[in-house]
């Protein structure tokens, strides 16, 4: 990356840290019944608590979430080669929702199912399904040797694990009920404990998406050129896989199905800075940090007391901006 890329990349990621500790404060302040000064609220007990145990896990989760997607997004975009690879394309989502469906239809009726949901929670089952997502779709793609077969066999495994879960929820209507506010996305229920997780699994796959920055950079110069410069494309795309199913599944199990994030974030990126992977994995990271919190705010605010599904206001947002990118591009 040359001097003058490295600054600029330098300088969008310090403008998004700004907007993050901007927005971090919003969420702080922002509640069921409006807006409270986050600095006044330290000072009764009932709204310390509200704001140390509800607030700040749901504002700081939100971030992390949005995080995992943007990263997993570049990711997608990078190893595809396609601007409209998104984070769930390998059938982390339509795992993780099946897998869900399952467990709550079973629950109270199967021990096993049970004894599932009770030892592991709702949100384990989620990542375990996510990444069962992923690892069917490289059993039928015969690993992850050819870009294409991969992507097509992630098409079809997301199409037919949504038909099953769509089966199920036909079946029984308390059971689409339960499962609404997971498949339209709630950040809602994040908590301390969901935090540590995503920071960790945040700490995991971002350094190892950094290490394998030249790769995708070697990729989009083609297949062969990659190979010509020593890349073991088998290998590499393998890593870059788990990154994608960490990062997805991760965010995924605990905030349910989140819309456009891991989409749109790598794009805004690009429009505003060009930059190799290096800088594109990072920013497009802290990028989706900042979208997902900014409509996680948005949906808290805009209907108060009330909240909109924040995977409903990603979706109008996301779509919005992706239809006027295409309709500057086609003018």
């Amino acid at each position: 990356m040359s001097a003058r890329g490295h600054g600029s990349v330098v300088v969008y990621c310090t403008v998004l840290l700004l907007l993050t500790a901007v927005l971090w404060g919003l969420g702080l302040g922002v509640g069921s019944s409006g807006w409270h000064n986050p600095f006044a609220a330290w000072q009764d007990a009932i709204d310390r608590q509200i704001l140390l145990d509800i607030r700040a896990p749901r504002t700081i989760g939100a971030w992390l979430v949005g995080a995992l997607l943007g990263l997993s997004g570049a990711v997608a975009q990078g190893l595809f080669r396609n601007p409209l690879a998104e984070p769930y394309l390998l059938g982390s989502s339509s795992g993780a929702t099946l897998a869900l469906a399952v467990v709550l239809s079973l629950s109270g009726q199967s021990v096993w199912a049970t004894s599932i949901a009770w030892h592991v929670g709702l949100t384990g089952v989620a990542f375990v399904g996510a990444l069962g997502g992923v690892a069917l779709t490289l059993f039928m793609a015969r690993g992850a040797s050819h870009t294409m077969r991969l992507l097509l066999s992630g098409v079809v495994v997301g199409v037919v694990l949504g038909a099953f879960t769509s089966l199920m929820t036909v079946w029984s209507a308390e059971l689409w009920r339960t499962m609404q506010s997971f498949m339209l996305g709630n950040t809602g229920l994040l908590s301390w404990t969901s935090c540590g997780v995503l920071l960790g699994t945040w700490a995991l796959t971002l350094p190892m998406a950094l290490v394998l920055a030249r790769v995708l950079d070697a990729l989009t110069l083609g297949e062969e050129t990659a190979r010509s410069l020593g890349i073991p494309l088998g290998w590499a795309r393998a890593a870059l896989v788990l990154v994608l199913a960490l990062s997805a599944g991760a965010a995924v199990a605990q905030s349910g199905l989140i819309a456009f994030v891991g989409l749109a974030a790598p794009h805004l990126v690009r429009r505003h800075t060009q930059t190799r992977h290096v800088g594109l994995l990072l920013a497009a990271s802290l990028m989706g940090g900042v979208v997902l919190l900014g409509a996680d705010v948005l949906a808290r605010w805009v209907i108060a007391p009330q909240e909109l599904p924040v995977g409903v206001v990603t979706a109008v947002l996301g779509g919005t901006y992706l239809l006027w990118l295409m309709h500057r591009r086609a003018a």
